[in-house]
């Protein structure tokens, strides 16, 4: 069937990158809309693309002037603003507009990295050791070296480097000073696992899909910690993105495989995703799978992770983003039938006690 969708993305604004380079992960949503675009045109539907600019005051005007069946919703946040990522959403859900992909609320909560792991650890979901720092709070600094020190609140490996992991505490100290004053938050503080790195893409709201494991394999210099910094996405010319390569599918056990799709499926329950979300894992030396991210809504383009699991699994990229429409449109029929069951709640009359009135 054919539908009427306009895909959502935040306009570059190179006037708003208030970071050294953070202009590329940003221009990096344009490939993947013009990538969408083609696919959605490919498979009959009626599109139209629409960019979205600050302030965040005039999104629901453009959201709430769209006529169309569904918004695909590419949109990251305005640069520098990461938790804006989450109004697009939100907003559509007040107009009671289907969109693709996760909720407003799942996707504040998963750049709350911080919180993300507590629920993980509460919830019996292996994740490694952590801590928030800031320079005032060395003092409590309690976990095992190596360590690694991202910010708390950002994707797309914001803040990542080769220093990033440290193996004594005058190190771990400039780190966290570095990203403390950065970012303007604290730091988030993990013990380091030097293990084997995967990352799965889930689909599905109340019926889920594990797409098939990939693996970040990793062919760098000794003194270059295996980590998926930020060169290692963004930076065609750097060592490190040279040295990153996935392989999908992993070449893993059917043990290893089961835990790790039952470890993503576990995490993306447990936050609440729907339509599609990739988690991050390491396999530490006892051979225990550990979420590192949850990653709602990531990057779709035809050369990402998950794209490329899809590819895996039969799926050809018209079919992943055929599939992702379809996801939006089931979530809004279940949208309907909750609506339905909690008025009948509410009035205490069901669909037998009708059909027998």
């Amino acid at each position: 069937m054919r539908h009427r969708l306009a895909i959502v993305y935040n306009r570059p604004l190179p006037s708003r990158y208030n970071r050294s380079h953070e202009e590329k992960a940003v221009l990096g949503v344009l490939p993947c809309v013009t990538a969408v675009h083609r696919a959605l045109i490919g498979l009959g539907h009626f599109v139209n693309v629409v960019s979205l600019a600050p302030p965040c005051e005039q999104v629901k005007n453009v959201l709430s002037s769209l006529d169309v069946d569904v918004v695909f919703n590419l949109f990251e946040g305005f640069p520098g603003e990461a938790q804006t990522e989450a109004i697009v959403p939100e907003i559509l859900s007040e107009l009671g507009m289907p969109y693709t992909g996760c909720s407003g609320a799942v996707l504040r909560l998963a750049l709350d990295k911080a919180r993300v792991k507590k629920m993980l650890l509460a919830d019996g979901i292996p994740t490694p050791d952590f801590q928030l720092l800031s320079p005032q709070k060395m003092g409590i600094f309690r976990l095992k070296y190596p360590c690694i020190v991202k910010p708390v609140g950002e994707d797309a490996s914001h803040g990542i480097t080769a220093e990033s992991v440290v193996y004594d505490y005058p190190a771990l100290q400039k780190r966290v000073k570095m990203i403390s004053e950065a970012y303007d938050e604290q730091a988030l503080v993990e013990e380091y696992i030097d293990g084997r790195e995967f990352n799965v893409t889930v689909m599905g709201n109340t019926h889920f899909t594990v797409l098939p494991v990939s693996e970040i394999v990793y062919s760098l210099p000794p003194d270059m910690p295996p980590i998926l910094t930020y060169e290692a996405k963004w930076e065609p010319d750097s060592v490190y993105y040279q040295g990153t390569k996935p392989v999908c599918p992993a070449k893993v056990t059917h043990k290893i495989q089961t835990s790790i799709h039952d470890t993503a499926l576990a995490a993306y329950r447990l936050l609440g995703c729907s339509g599609y979300a990739r988690v991050d894992m390491r396999m530490s030396k006892t051979g225990k799978i550990n979420v590192i991210e949850v990653n709602p809504n990531p990057d779709i383009s035809p050369d990402a992770g998950a794209a490329r699991q899809a590819a895996a699994a039969g799926m050809s990229y018209l079919k992943f983003i055929e599939k992702i429409v379809k996801l939006a449109l089931e979530k809004k029929h279940h949208g309907r039938e909750n609506q339905k069951n909690e008025r009948r709640r509410q009035t205490g009359v069901d669909s037998y006690s009708k059909a027998h009135a």
